[in-house]
């Protein structure tokens, strides 16, 4: 299997508009009737919300660190299948990884997949030092490919020909030029942008006006002829259900709506793949659980946003307390079965009071579980990833364990912490958890 054409949409640093352009693309080749396979390099579930509704098909993650780098070309080609093009937005700067390395980083998966490079850069307070800039990232490693530059943020015509003449010594095309545009801009708060799912249609309209923007100041024709350049990839598609047969029935009851919007479209593929009916609820308007729920999974989003609906929602919260299946939690799902959450009540299933901070938490961990919860066996070591501004203070002995820090809360029937997981990555954690979901569970029983 070859794999698709692609690109992989990068920039020296953050700030420099990468996603402007790459969800622009993604926009823009979709309108030209091109099938669209999106994906965002790294753990961030904000992107991809925006790449869904640009391309009409879900926005993806590929995370050497989360899932594992061999994981990363599968996982690549089953969000791809069926398409013509896919399109990568890279994370941070291009090199930039975890720790002192490259590892995770975007030029790390413009590797894994054998994908050129088109880098996106800040023109704006610069001219012919863009040639100097472009030229480093070019040759700093040879097995990464820049292949194109997009200008971003120019501020006049003259401004684009002095940029445009200074790159021909590079000898890497200019392969768009965009002017500054303050209508395109998304609005942001303490996390990076608004989700998409919490500003429809404005998402809507401000996706349709990334699309008309590239489409006006790229050049297409020659991002699409790049695309088809990339390395031919070997191997086979990632396989939901990880070669394991479909059991019985159960209602897998997940959360979504405006608070809830962290989730990795493969996890909800996972539970399907081996089952499961996903019955997505919204804690902050539906006032009880799905009929039938065997399990609940509750993940990240912004529960400290909407804190003032949630705790309102007293009868769902009852039911969620007392429900007595299988509770897989992360982040913000942490926060919501707390007790409080800046002073307002919440589930109370988890001992401990939440509270919003300035200071944020971020970064990948190498976790190690301490103890036996409904997904964690002790001793076992977990990647994760944190992002948030939040705090829980709570007591008691903590499900995770890394270098400077330890987390969480559980017991037979319950994980709940603010490490995100990948379940692609350890899909043994869907099968603990839909084991317990079992309709003939009816002891909390440790499943190995």
């Amino acid at each position: 299997m070859t794999g698709v054409p692609r690109l992989v949409v990068a920039a020296p640093a953050s700030g420099s508009g990468k996603t402007t352009v790459a969800t622009g693309l993604m926009a823009a080749l979709a309108a030209r009737g091109l099938r669209v396979a999106p994906f965002k390099v790294g753990p961030d579930y904000i992107d991809p919300g925006y790449h869904t509704l640009a391309a009409g098909r879900p926005g993806r993650n590929l995370d050497p660190w989360l899932t594992g780098e061999d994981r990363v070309t599968p996982l690549f080609l089953h969000g791809s299948t069926g398409c013509d093009i896919a399109v990568v937005e890279g994370v941070m700067g291009l090199f930039d990884g975890r720790g002192e390395g490259d590892f995770a980083s975007t030029a790390h998966v413009a590797r894994l997949l054998g994908a050129p490079v088109v880098l996106v850069v800040d023109a704006g307070k610069q001219s012919r030092s863009v040639a100097a800039l472009v030229h480093g990232f070019a040759t700093f490693d040879s097995r990464v490919r820049v292949a194109g530059v997009v200008l971003n943020r120019l501020g006049s015509a003259r401004h684009e020909e002095l940029c445009r003449a200074a790159l021909e010594e590079t000898g890497v095309p200019v392969l768009g030029a965009v002017h500054r545009d303050d209508a395109v801009m998304t609005p942001s708060r303490h996390l990076g942008l608004v989700p998409a799912a919490e500003r429809l249609p404005a998402a809507v309209s401000a996706v349709d006006r990334l699309g008309a923007l590239v489409a006006g100041s790229c050049d297409l024709d020659g991002l699409v002829r790049l695309a088809a350049t990339a390395s031919p990839l070997t191997g086979q598609p990632w396989d939901p259900s990880d070669g394991h047969e479909p059991g019985e029935r159960r209602v897998v009851a997940v959360a979504g709506g405006a608070a809830f919007t962290f989730g990795y479209a493969e996890h909800v593929e996972m539970l399907a793949a081996t089952g499961a009916e996903v019955a997505v609820f919204d804690p902050v308007r539906d006032e009880s659980l799905p009929e039938g729920a065997s399990a609940l999974v509750v993940g990240g989003g912004f529960p400290e946003v909407y804190a003032a609906e949630l705790s309102a929602n007293e009868r769902l919260r009852a039911e969620v307390a007392a429900f007595p299946g299988a509770v897989a939690a992360e982040c913000a799902g942490l926060l919501y079965l707390c007790e409080e959450l800046d002073g307002r009540p919440m589930c109370g299933r988890v001992p401990g009071v939440g509270r919003m901070t300035d200071r944020l938490t971020l970064g990948y961990r190498d976790a190690v579980a301490v103890r036996d919860t409904l997904l964690t066996r002790q001793g076992e070591r977990l990647r994760g990833h944190e992002f948030h501004r939040t705090t829980i203070t709570r007591g008691g002995e903590p499900v995770f364990r890394w270098r400077g820090g330890a987390d969480g809360a559980g017991d037979a029937r319950l994980t709940a912490s603010y490490l995100h997981l990948h379940w692609a990555g350890a899909p043994h954690l869907a099968r603990r958890l839909l084991a317990y979901a079992e309709p003939s569970s009816r002891s909390p029983s440790i499943a190995r």
